[in-house]
């Protein structure tokens, strides 16, 4: 089995490159998904953030709201900390569940660990190698409008909130550049997996 990051920065199109490698045969242990289904309702993590940022952040179904959640850490530094503290253990022990259960059932797999904060969280020490799917700020800047609507200064914002991609590509062991056509990122997709397959082998 062997083990690797993927990251990259806002709408570079990490996803579609997740998906391009999946369908190839890797199996994707995504932090997002996991992240969402500990803060549900009855999850680990619901009862400590309804608890420390209150009722407020809680849709009408009970739920919590991602999205006003995510407007209140995004301007508070010690709250997202918090957050952070609350979550991300909780993600760690279930993204480790998982590879135990790869490894023991496809001891050849090739498990691609997709974590979009992977570089700021340090997250990237023990893995065979961090892959990031590339586009220059430019191409992030138009396809961050585009995707979300919004202005230049909310998705300068947003960028910005992230490591700068170029630090990103400059960390990276394997750079999937995806500012061209998509089939030339599922095909540099799908040779990067052939490589890691080798190895895992």
């Amino acid at each position: 089995m062997i083990i690797a990051g993927l990251t990259g920065g806002i709408a570079s199109g990490k996803s579609t490159v997740s998906g391009f490698l999946s369908n190839a045969g890797a199996r994707i242990i995504d932090a997002d998904k996991i992240a969402r289904e500990v803060v549900e309702p009855g999850a680990p993590a619901y009862d400590e953030i309804r608890s420390f940022f209150g009722e407020t952040i809680l849709l009408p179904d009970g739920g919590i709201d991602r999205k006003r959640l995510g407007d209140i850490i995004f301007n508070n530094p010690d709250k997202k900390a918090r957050l952070d503290a609350i979550v991300h253990p909780l993600v760690s022990e279930k993204s480790t569940q998982m590879i135990t259960r790869i490894a023991t059932r496809e001891p050849e797999a090739v498990v691609i660990m997709d974590i979009p904060l992977l570089l700021e969280a340090g997250m990237e020490r023990d893995l065979a190698e961090v892959i990031v799917v590339y586009v220059p700020e430019t191409v992030q800047l138009e396809r961050l409008m585009l995707r979300d609507g919004i202005g230049e200064a909310a998705a300068t914002a947003r960028i910005r909130s992230q490591m700068p991609i170029e630090e990103k590509r400059k960390r990276a062991t394997i750079v999937i550049d995806n500012s061209n056509d998509m089939k030339e990122t599922r095909r540099t997709a799908l040779a990067v997996f052939n490589q890691l397959k080798k190895r895992a082998g």
